[in-house]
């Protein structure tokens, strides 16, 4: 469906207001019975808002299932078995007990805090050069381009060590494949790319395993990952992981703008800086839903009888501005201290790559500030990217 000028007609749960969830959002939370939408498979799904249902669903993988056939994408050709067994391969996203819980293992390493600690200076000498390309852009600068989308690409980049050569399109290939007001065809063929470049860097690491996340992989379990589980590891990461860390730097830094005072705080006050990141997350869940659930069992959710087979889209912004949850949700206050958010979701799919994500956000934001104390945004809003998976802004542009 497309509204008045062309575009998709954007289904209710990833619909803003600014940063704000849509007031229709809000009133799903406050209805007595679940309210449906559309999904891109032709098969409603019941929409899961309140925060202590959201919990309740993304918390029980038994009766809430990860492992739907998501082949049957309007606009899409069927996908075969074959085709199917090879997409699902290595992505923890689509996958129930026992397998899910096997490849976590394996992977749960690569993401411990003692991992992030090793990464995090890497981490500074991207963002610092980061910096330094934004200050050579010159007044007025796009943040986006400048600073929130290139520096997730180069730290995903470091983690498989992709070649410099081959990072721009990298790049480019990742904003089509998030594109929502792409045709079907078109995402689905920048998705066929992606995953053909990250089956090579899986080759790459079975011939000659390097000091990658891919090469530690082959290394240390030689016997437990196929090439098809190792592309599947590689595509999950940056799809996970680029686009979502790239619009919590862009829309984080705005909000802290729109906030002096708090911004004051990240920039001076280090003990400031981890909280802040927290309420950021709550406050804009750049990701509209986590990944959609099949009932295995009939469901009584919030007032509502949920049949065995039906689809369950769980709102991630709608729970996390729930009044329930925390007094005056609306309101950003970086000193707020609930870390119990589901921006990264919850249960056994909670997202392996937040710390990653908390690492980039907790080093780049800070160190923007006081190399630029003067940061100001151009315009009042910037301009949003609302046709997308993840929530974010297309530019930013800003002085100082």
């Amino acid at each position: 469906m497309t509204d008045q000028h062309g575009m998709p007609d954007m289904p209710m749960h990833m619909r803003r207001c600014g940063v704000d969830p849509v007031p229709e959002l809000h009133a799903c939370r406050a209805r007595a019975e679940l309210s449906t939408v559309d999904t891109e498979f032709g098969q409603p799904a019941f929409l899961v808002t309140r925060y202590e249902d959201v919990r309740a669903v993304l918390g029980d993988s038994t009766r809430f299932s990860n492992a739907a056939d998501f082949s049957r994408r309007r606009g899409a050709e069927p996908a075969s078995p074959e085709q199917l067994a090879r997409a699902r391969a290595g992505n923890i996203l689509v996958q129930d007990p026992p397998e899910h819980t096997r490849l976590r293992r394996l992977l749960a390493r690569e993401f411990t805090q003692a991992r992030m600690r090793d990464l995090r200076p890497r981490i500074e000498i991207i963002v610092d050069a980061r910096l330094d390309a934004l200050a050579a852009a010159g007044r007025p600068a796009d943040l986006v381009t400048e600073f929130a989308m290139p520096i997730p690409l180069l730290v995903i980049c470091e983690l498989f060590a992709v070649p410099e050569a081959d990072r721009a399109e990298f790049q480019a290939r990742s904003g089509r494949l998030f594109d929502v007001s792409l045709e079907t065809g078109s995402r689905l063929a920048a998705a066929r790319e992606n995953r053909e470049y990250m089956a090579s860097l899986a080759a790459a690491a079975l011939a000659a395993p390097g000091e990658d996340i891919l090469g530690r992989l082959v290394r240390d379990h030689p016997d437990e990952l196929t090439r098809d589980e190792l592309t599947g590891i590689a595509t999950l990461v940056l799809v996970a992981g680029h686009e979502t860390t790239a619009s919590m730097l862009a829309l984080g830094t705005q909000a802290l703008l729109w906030h002096p005072d708090q911004l004051a705080l990240v920039r001076d006050d280090p003990a400031a800086v981890r909280p802040a990141v927290e309420e950021l997350l709550r406050w804009l869940s750049v990701v509209h839903s986590a990944t959609l659930r099949l009932t295995t069992a009939e469901i009584r959710l919030q007032n509502t009888t949920v049949p065995k087979g039906s689809l369950v889209l769980c709102s991630l912004p709608a729970a996390n501005r729930d009044p329930a949850y925390t007094p005056d949700p609306d309101r950003l206050d970086i000193r707020r201290g609930r870390a119990t958010h589901v921006a990264f979701g919850h249960g056994l799919h909670h997202c392996l790559g937040a710390p990653l994500a908390r690492t980039q956000l907790e080093t780049a934001l800070p160190r923007l500030f006081r190399r630029f104390p003067g940061l100001a945004p151009v315009a009042a809003e910037p301009e949003y990217s609302p046709y997308a998976v993840v929530y974010g802004a297309r530019k930013l542009p800003v002085t100082w």
